[in-house]
């Protein structure tokens, strides 16, 4: 494994080669020290620059091998800095960059910038290192890594959380899962009443969040690893509010994923503005197409949600569900009853789902949970509590319905599918 540290042969690029030579010492890894020199400047001054840069890059990678113990390649190239390091990196398969940040007087904090474009071009996460103190002492094994990670359902954000996890192998940390939030948009996912303004957080809905970041970190806790969650509720871009939630925290390195946006969809895009923003290391970490849906580690389902209609086949459902969920885990039954529902209807629905719980279940080999909920909008009441119980999969019943029967009547299986991010199992009857 070998990762690269892109030099413009500076001050503050030979202090992110230190924090990257000791980091590849920590992890095992060769570093390869990267210097891309402009075409024009090639053309203009010939070889004379072409060989006063190598002896540059000849003796700064002497005196990193020296500070760091570990074998320095160099590396010098002709272009356009991203484009040529992108290449190297798909040639040499190198597994990250390291790069130092612009400078604070960089005109608009280096949007648009060489590590601004590095940051679209690169398919490998990019550490950009401002103050490289903390991530050195950890290095050194002196003290445990402070890391902030941007919170989301996403897969950027899990791919943040998985290198976050890569990382955890190579020395203690303490990991602040940072989930920033609109309230208004939150309460309306979840089924619940919306807040007067955007700080306005119910009680019910900070619980709903915190179970859901919790369930997100799970992967990270480990025997040297702390995690815990912060929410923020916000309004305007994410970026922003997560920066100064990592400030506050006084983090040494704040971890974000990237979906690699371009042209305006960068003006909200978190990475982006996290790298131009915020005062500690930032690390995003893109999703490589060449990689997506590969190599992951197979889903955990610890809670299940079952849907019924008292029918056959969403009674189908429950049993699949019980079936499908392991020992110990939670199945929670689910009944829509229309918004006018009498309280008399209610306790007989609840009594329906009680009599669906198998017999087999009272030996307590999965926690049980029943809900009797009421609207007209079925499917949205069910999409709305799979999000508020965080479920990990859903088993919905379907009756098969085809041809202008279901045009005219519709199928809540196929709405929920539809409208939910969560994996869905959909349910029918054996043909006779």
């Amino acid at each position: 494994m070998t990762i690269a540290c892109a030099t413009l042969l500076t001050d503050t690029s030979r202090r992110a080669g230190e924090t990257a030579v000791l980091l590849a010492r920590r992890m095992g890894v060769a570093l390869c020290l990267v210097h891309v020199l402009p075409a024009n400047a090639v053309r203009t001054l010939g070889q004379p620059i072409w060989e006063a840069t190598q002896a540059a890059l000849l003796e700064e990678g002497r005196r990193l091998e020296a500070l760091g113990g570990v074998a320095v390649d160099r590396v010098l190239l002709t272009g356009e800095p991203e484009k040529a390091l992108a290449e190297l990196v798909v040639q040499r398969g190198l597994q990250g960059v390291v790069v130092a940040a612009p400078r604070k007087d960089t005109p608009f904090l280096g949007l648009g910038g060489t590590v601004d474009r590095m940051a679209q071009a690169l398919e490998v996460p990019l550490l950009v290192v401002r103050d490289g103190t903390a991530l050195e002492a950890w290095a050194r094994c002196e003290r445990p890594l402070k890391v902030m990670l941007g919170v989301d359902r996403s897969r950027p954000s899990e791919a943040a959380r998985d290198w976050v996890k890569e990382l955890e192998r190579f020395g203690p940390m303490e990991v602040v899962g940072g989930r920033v939030f609109w309230a208004s948009e939150e309460s309306e996912r979840l089924g619940l009443v919306h807040p007067h303004s955007y700080k306005d957080v119910s009680e019910e809905l900070r619980e709903a969040l915190m179970r859901e970041v919790s369930t997100l970190l799970e992967p990270l806790r480990g025997e040297d690893v702390t995690v815990r969650v912060r929410l923020e509720p916000g309004l305007g871009r994410i970026a922003d509010h997560l920066v100064a939630m990592a400030t506050d925290e006084q983090v040494d390195l704040l971890v974000v994923g990237t979906h690699h946006r371009k042209a305006l969809a960068r003006l909200w895009s978190v990475s982006h503005h996290a790298r131009r923003l915020a005062p500690m290391s930032v690390v995003s970490v893109p999703v490589p197409a060449t990689e997506q849906g590969m190599g992951e580690e197979p889903p955990r389902v610890r809670t299940v949600l079952a849907t019924t209609d008292f029918l056959a086949a969403g009674d189908r459902a429950i049993a699949y569900a019980f079936a499908l969920t392991p020992p110990g885990g939670t199945v929670h039954l689910l009944h829509v009853e229309p918004a006018r529902a009498t309280p008399e209807q209610l306790q007989e629905a609840r009594h329906q789902l009680e009599k669906r719980v198998p017999r087999s279940e009272h030996e307590g080999d999965h926690q049980v949970k029943l809900s009797v909920l009421t609207g007209d909008d079925v499917a949205g009441v069910i999409t709305q509590a799979a999000e508020r119980y965080g479920v990990d999969l859903l088993c919905l019943g379907t009756h098969g319905r085809g041809g202008v029967s279901r045009v005219v009547l519709g199928s809540v299986a196929q709405q929920v599918m539809a409208r939910s991010d969560r994996p869905a199992v959909t349910v029918r009857m054996p043909r006779v």
